[in-house]
């Protein structure tokens, strides 16, 4: 017989736990919210935090440190733009982590007109970048990204190699992308996350795509559920969630079953049963 609980039970090798989290307060967003034309403006490419959203991290980074969810993440995903990489380095490390040693750094001194000292990346989890994560593709000059060539001495240790465009090809000075677009990318974004090893992932990345994206899931919940998933982050909000892997796109084992019988051998009857 079917359930018609609407409760779900998965296997646990089969769910994966993502940090959500939207960058800090960038410039773009000072000026757009002043006055919106103001996104169309050059001087807001490749938008870079505010020190308003620097303390912002700083304050998100504490949160994650005492939660423990900086020890449980086992990589760190981020859209390759400036202000999400800056959110990501200064979030996503260990209190003390300015403190300099032989690894590359995860940030330059003072990058993106910052006046932040380089941070480490020793005992980090792995940091990448990927270009799916990124902010709804428009005619903004703030959501243009910068070649890789640039990007990597500005952030030393964060993972370049799945970008495989130098120059930023996907953006267009003359095409929106449609908002259906935008949840289909964050679809593809997900199956992606799924077919990672890793079980737990921080994704420092930007509003519109994670509205757009969430919107596109919970359907079969209820309408209160479905709204609490996809309504609009703040500004360096972070939110923790499960995906499923329903469609078995991933091939993880699980770490936690045990497969009984070991030794193994003739069952004996027991009335104790």
């Amino acid at each position: 017989m079917a359930s018609s609980a609407n409760e779900g039970i998965y296997p646990l090798h089969r769910c994966k736990t993502i940090h959500l989290v939207r960058h800090a307060q960038g410039v773009h967003n000072v000026e757009g919210e002043k006055d919106h034309s103001a996104y169309m403006s050059e001087e807001l490419f490749d938008a870079h935090l505010t020190p308003l959203g620097w303390q912002q991290v700083d304050n998100l980074r504490k949160h994650v440190n005492a939660s423990g969810i900086s020890k449980s993440v086992e990589l760190v995903v981020v859209s390759p733009l400036l202000r999400t990489m800056q959110m990501a380095v200064g979030a996503f490390v260990g209190e003390g982590s300015t403190a300099w040693s032989d690894a590359p750094p995860l940030m330059a001194e003072k990058t993106g007109e910052s006046n932040r000292p380089a941070i480490s990346s020793q005992n980090c989890p792995p940091f990448i970048a990927v270009e799916l994560c990124r902010e709804h593709l428009d005619v903004h000059p703030c959501d243009r990204r910068r070649t890789v060539t640039e990007y990597k001495p500005m952030f030393p240790a964060i993972d370049f190699s799945l970008i495989e465009n130098d120059g930023d090809v996907l953006w267009r000075s003359d095409t929106r992308e449609k908002d259906e677009e935008v949840a289909a990318r964050g679809v593809e974004f997900m199956k992606w996350l799924l077919s990672r090893e890793e079980n737990e992932i921080a994704v420092v990345t930007h509003c519109n795509f994670l509205f757009h994206t969430l919107s596109a899931y919970g359907d079969d919940c209820h309408p209160t559920l479905k709204k609490e998933m996809s309504k609009h982050f703040k500004n360096c909000e972070l939110r923790s969630m499960v995906i499923v892997d329903r469609s078995m796109i991933g091939s993880s084992t699980s770490k936690t079953d045990f497969a009984g019988k070991i030794p193994s051998g003739a069952d004996v009857p027991n009335n104790d049963v």
